[in-house]
């Protein structure tokens, strides 16, 4: 029997990550050392009371039956947390949970779009920004972040004929990969222009608490008028290292959220309860912690950054998220090229900027997924490789 799949299947394409994969499993075969930089997984443990949360609640046999709606203590923890770390206010009516942000970026597209709509994403950008509107059936502008723009978007030169057709922009700041912060101006202008085109805001808020400047990081929704233009993703994943658990939330403008979870109710029977309670606990206890390992990553940050300059590899300092990103020495074809080579001599495992969209060749990002140690190791394996040698002035 012959199986026909869908054009949409087709189009999803293993790339670049399978061929890093095959290679990294080759040579831990033949007994290589690997460092993994590659994928933004943080190595960090939740914090205990938060284990304790989740392994009680897991002790109760009530708790794992459906559950069709968000528990209202749930609900009540992210008005605490985002009055407390943002000084917003939310309504109980303005939240939902989501198995995570990349979920409900799939899925958000069908709630906002119909099939041959417009939708706005960042090159280079995550990959699920673009999935959205595929999963939607609508097509993806792009707008270009480049350095010469500081990683923002030239909101004034996207074309009229775009905007006119755009449902939604997706934004995130701290972005990865490109590890920028945006200035407050920034949001002021941005919702100025979603009310002037009438097009909806997501933002998605993964990094606000790992950044490295000389300010906390913002929501989009402490600025004037984000409510009424859009809606945040706010992850547990990278701030509490629940990763696993698969719990993030969708807040901001009631419309968006009420339909959105009309949706989501065709899809799923809402969150397991004794995650709920892990959230619960994360949101409202203690978080000593999250500034003690934002400290760490932005030691990690300078270890890596300076040391890499040190050897001749020109390497700005992140100024937030869990990367860094760097363009590839002279010499290399592409992104991609650099990384098999970069991987075959020394053992280090980066991501191609290719993977993130086009205006993306020519980098490469670097998950700041390894101990201060390791990372003095992985500088010192990187000079005696020689590759940098030359390619830029040495510090």
């Amino acid at each position: 029997m012959e199986i026909h799949f869908s054009d949409k299947v087709n189009s999803i394409q293993p790339g670049i990550f399978g061929a890093l994969n095959e290679k990294k499993e080759e040579m831990l075969r033949t007994g290589r050392k690997v460092y993994n930089l590659s994928v933004g997984t943080p190595d960090f443990k939740p914090a205990p009371h938060v284990m304790r949360a989740m392994q009680e609640a897991c002790g109760k046999p009530e708790n794992y039956r459906y559950s069709l709606a968000d528990l209202p203590e749930l609900l009540e923890a992210v008005q605490y947390r985002y009055e407390k770390r943002f000084h917003v206010k939310l309504g109980t009516d303005e939240i939902m949970s989501v198995y995570g942000s990349q979920e409900a970026m799939a899925h958000i597209g069908i709630a906002l779009c119909d099939p041959g709509d417009v939708i706005l994403v960042p090159n280079p950008g995550y990959p699920m920004f673009e999935m959205s509107g595929i999963m939607a059936g609508a097509r993806a502008e792009y707008y270009m972040i480049e350095e010469k723009n500081g990683y923002l978007p030239d909101l004034d030169n996207i074309p009229q004929e775009v905007l006119e057709r755009a449902k939604y922009m997706i934004v995130s700041y701290p972005l990865n990969p490109v590890c920028v912060c945006a200035p407050d101006d920034f949001y002021e202008r941005l919702i100025a222009f979603a009310k002037e085109h009438q097009i909806v805001v997501l933002h998605d808020n993964a990094y606000s608490d790992i950044t490295f400047t000389d300010r906390p990081g913002r929501s989009f929704l402490s600025f004037d008028g984000a409510k009424e233009v859009g809606v945040e993703f706010y992850s547990l994943s990278k701030s509490y290292n629940l990763t696993g658990a698969r719990i993030s939330f969708v807040v901001g403008n009631r419309e968006i959220v009420r339909k959105f979870r009309l949706l989501r109710s065709q899809i799923d029977y809402g969150i397991f309860y004794p995650v709920q309670y892990a959230a619960i606990a994360a949101l409202t206890g203690p978080d000593d912690f999250i500034e003690e390992q934002r400290q760490e990553y932005a030691a990690r940050n300078r270890a890596l950054c300076r040391g890499l300059r040190r050897i001749g590899w020109e390497v700005p300092d992140s100024q937030g998220t869990m990367f860094v990103w760097a363009k590839i020495p002279q010499g290399y074809e592409s992104s991609a090229d650099f990384c098999m080579k970069l991987m075959e001599k020394t053992g280090v495992i980066v991501t191609p900027g290719s993977a993130f969209g086009s205006n993306g060749e020519g980098y490469v990002r670097m998950a700041l997924v390894a101990d201060e140690d390791t990372i003095h190791e992985i500088v010192r394996v990187l000079d005696e490789s020689g590759i940098f040698r030359g390619q830029g002035k040495r510090i």
